[in-house]
């Protein structure tokens, strides 16, 4: 699995196209010739970037804990694949991202493409610097969430 290192501004065009920034090029190797899912996030009003071989990770994930013939699953297997859009970068590395994608994150000329383990997502560049925590809120989330783990030492 490839970790996306880093944040990147990037204008979207006239015909809803992004410049791939090339670190990600350079981060995922040959991942991107095998293309990639785009679709909406399920907690935030922004786009999820999988390269294919992650997608395949997350969909195994999913049918592991997912049974179509139950009435919850059905409704919830429905929801997170809406919207979503096999995506390809052209010689140019630029992505077409569709419109109705777009719409739904609130998207309208400047991106953020914030990496991530595993995904990219991909802000409204207003909307991106309206999420951020202050660092004391984000010092005691981290403690919350890892600090309670012990470092075993040899």
């Amino acid at each position: 699995m490839t970790t996306f290192i880093g944040d990147y501004t990037v204008k979207i065009d006239s015909k809803g196209r992004l410049s791939f920034p090339a670190a990600f090029m350079r981060q995922m190797k040959e991942a991107s010739s095998d293309g990639f899912v785009l679709k909406r996030d399920v907690f935030e009003k922004c786009l999820i970037l999988y390269p294919m071989e992650e997608w395949d990770r997350q969909n195994t994930m999913i049918r592991e804990k997912t049974n179509p013939y139950n009435k919850e699953h059905a409704k919830f297997l429905r929801m997170f694949f809406a919207g979503t859009a096999e995506v390809t970068l052209d010689g140019n590395n630029r992505m077409l991202v569709p419109k109705r994608l777009l719409e739904h994150a609130g998207i309208k000329s400047e991106v953020v493409l914030a990496g991530q383990s595993g995904k990219i997502e991909i802000w409204d560049a207003g909307a991106y610097t309206g999420v951020s925590l202050a660092d004391d809120d984000f010092a005691s989330m981290a403690e919350k969430i890892l600090g309670g783990t012990s470092i075993e030492s040899e």
